[in-house]
């Protein structure tokens, strides 16, 4: 379905729609702390609405992106895509995490007096970890070999799952960017903490772009979604 981006029409069309075909949209609801995600089912009036972001603002910025492409992972044929994940989200969230949790001890140990520190981030970490361990390896097992031997298939209990246990991991991310102050580390902050908040907001990034990648592109071609 073609994306039009005159200001009306936006407004109508999905979070995630747009997230998925307008390239440099997803930079915008970042900006404007809109979730295309977990979130993107809703039409962008109603989600700017909700976030009492300023819908005209948002809706500008969209429209000034243009239509000169859709974004490329559209166009992915399934098994490209697939490939891509695993790639790009799957084994970077099992490369990464463990180092951040390693850094999130540190630094609750090592300043555990200052205010700031966030205590209990380690832990939070950890969970998350095992929870996108068990849910990828789901998705490796399962789900995507399915995909790949039947490309027309309609796998709409499974993808239903997954879903679900996006939204928990999104509800994590707003759970990581409370404890660590929206990854904004305290004035005078020493390495191990930098490096934390900084590995803290790529790893957000990547989780945000991975679940729209899988709900609003993958997904759909699978599910009633993509009717």
């Amino acid at each position: 379905m073609e994306l039009q981006t005159n200001e009306a029409n936006l407004r109508e069309q999905t979070v995630g729609a747009i997230a998925a075909r307008l390239p440099g949209a997803t930079a915008v609801f970042r900006r404007h702390k809109l979730d295309f995600c977990c979130g993107g089912e809703k039409p962008l009036g109603a989600a700017a609405g909700a976030r009492g972001a300023d819908v005209a603002a948002i809706v500008r910025e969209l429209a000034a992106l243009g239509e000169s492409s859709v974004m490329p992972d559209v166009n992915r044929e399934t098994g490209a895509l697939i490939d891509h994940i695993l790639a790009r989200f799957h084994e970077t969230h099992r490369r990464e995490l463990p180092e951040l949790v390693r850094l999130a001890r540190k630094v609750e140990s090592v300043h555990a007096d200052h205010p700031q520190v966030p205590g209990g981030l380690a832990a939070l970490l950890q969970a998350m970890q095992a929870d996108l361990e068990s849910h990828m390896v789901k998705e490796e097992t399962v789900l995507f070999p399915m995909m790949r031997r039947m490309p027309g298939g309609r796998f709409d209990p499974p993808i239903v799952c997954m879903r679900g246990e996006h939204d928990e991991h999104g509800r994590t991310l707003d759970r990581l960017r409370a404890l660590a102050h929206d990854f904004a580390p305290p004035e005078g902050a020493c390495r191990s903490w930098q490096a934390l908040y900084a590995g803290l907001a790529k790893l957000a990034d990547d989780l945000m772009n991975h679940i729209h990648l899988e709900n609003n592109v993958l997904f759909p071609r699978f599910s009633g979604a993509g009717e």
